[in-house]
């Protein structure tokens, strides 16, 4: 038999999020692994349209400098 997990919740459907901002540091750190890659949905429990989103917001903030592109 197949064995059940609950699922992730989405947190962005959660607290009604609207649009991810790439200047919310504190909440794009959290979706980073230790190396500064950005973690999966699977790992977030991210939709696919708020995943895509996040995604923009933390390559946005790479690119400004508000966030690094590799943790050493």
């Amino acid at each position: 038999m197949a064995e059940f997990y609950n699922r992730k919740q989405n947190r962005f459907y959660s607290e009604k999020i609207e649009y991810i901002d790439y200047k919310d540091v504190k909440l794009l750190q959290r979706y980073l692994s230790s190396v500064g890659k950005i973690e999966s949905r699977k790992r977030t429990g991210a939709s696919m349209k708020h995943q895509r989103m996040l995604a923009k917001a933390l390559k946005r903030a790479r690119h400004i400098g508000l966030l690094p592109f590799v943790v050493r």
